[in-house]
């Protein structure tokens, strides 16, 4: 990574900001949305050096898209943008299906494409595997966009070791983007380090525990639409324990005057050194500054044994982070 230049190198030479921004959080899966606010929250991520945009088709129904097409509307140039498909549904209502054939693979980056009023996409996401379809099926579909470039690099969200050593045979993936986390780090068994092998970057979401880690989030406050009712680990039971992990990262941050957001964003900046492979989080926010907040994480350096005690503490998580074991990569990787 180079602060000076503000960008690190995922696979397949693809060039970002070392933080990216989740635009998940600027739709009404944790509530309602200002789309004035919105944007101006994009603009100002940017103006801070967030030049990497990550959206995806189902996000808003397509309306995170047809936002994020404002903002590309008068900085595309200054924008790395990365998109998805695959999920038919919704995260707010929930997912109906998976498609990962061809002929949607087209479908969808065709709508894509005109949501966002843009000729190319920077980074194109299989979002979810498709397991009707053989990975290889979709990815070829996926690198005939490049071919025709109206797609410039590949990405795949949730996938196991063994699906993207698949894909990768194919055509080079640039960055897998699964959740990664001081409280999620089953992708550390075999993904993390098949990425390594292959040199595809790694994209953590949900960085902060969908706000969990930052010692904020209550339960009792989320609204009906909060989709984080339907996380096992969200649940009133398991919560008290869980609280041990905010409770570490809190002592690190207060030794080290940040935030617990930094405390841990900077952990998982640190799991690049430990790992051995490019590492880009993408927190999300509805707040400007938060992102400000956020990018001060990337001068943030834990020392060995800070790093140690939160990983003492994320031991003691409780609770899956999906409802469907099989919708992220965790649940495959464990199947018979």
């Amino acid at each position: 990574m180079s602060l000076e230049t503000g960008t690190i190198q995922l696979g397949d030479g693809l060039k970002v900001s070392p933080l990216g921004f989740g635009g998940m959080a600027l739709t009404p899966v944790y509530g309602g949305v200002d789309q004035g606010q919105a944007l101006k929250t994009l603009h100002h991520a940017v103006d801070a050096g967030v030049s990497f945009i990550d959206t995806a088709d189902v996000y808003g129904a397509g309306g995170n898209e047809e936002l994020i097409a404002q903002l590309l509307g008068e900085r595309r140039d200054e924008i790395q943008l990365a998109t998805k498909f695959g999920i038919v549904g919704n995260p707010r209502d929930g997912y109906t299906d998976v498609r990962g054939d061809a002929e949607y693979v087209r479908l969808a980056a065709e709508a894509s494409l005109r949501r966002l009023n843009t000729d190319v996409i920077d980074l194109y996401y299989l979002h979810r595997r498709d397991l009707r379809v053989p990975i290889v099926e979709t990815v070829k579909a996926m690198a005939a966009l490049v071919a025709e470039g109206k797609v410039r690099h590949l990405g795949l969200s949730e996938v196991t070791a063994d699906e993207l050593r698949e894909a990768n045979s194919v055509h080079p993936i640039a960055a897998v983007q699964s959740e990664w986390s001081i409280w999620s780090r089953d992708v550390e068994r075999n993904v993390v380090p098949a990425a390594s092998e292959l040199g595809v970057g790694f994209v953590p979401y949900a960085p902060l525990g969908r706000g969990f880690l930052t010692g904020t989030v209550n339960t009792s406050d989320l609204g009906d639409g909060d989709f984080r009712h339907r996380i096992p680990r969200f649940a009133d039971g398991v919560l008290d324990a869980n609280q041990a992990v905010v409770n570490a990262v809190r002592s690190v941050a207060a030794e080290l005057q940040a935030t617990p957001a930094q405390v841990a964003l900077a952990w998982l900046l640190a799991q690049s050194g430990r790992h051995q492979l490019a590492v880009v989080p993408i927190p999300g926010t509805r707040k400007p500054e938060r992102i400000d907040e956020n990018l001060g994480a990337l001068s943030l350096e834990l020392s060995a044994a800070q790093l140690a005690a939160l990983d003492d503490a994320a031991s003691g998580v409780v609770g899956s982070r999906s409802a469907d074991p099989n919708w992220v990569s965790e649940g495959r990787e464990q199947a018979p």
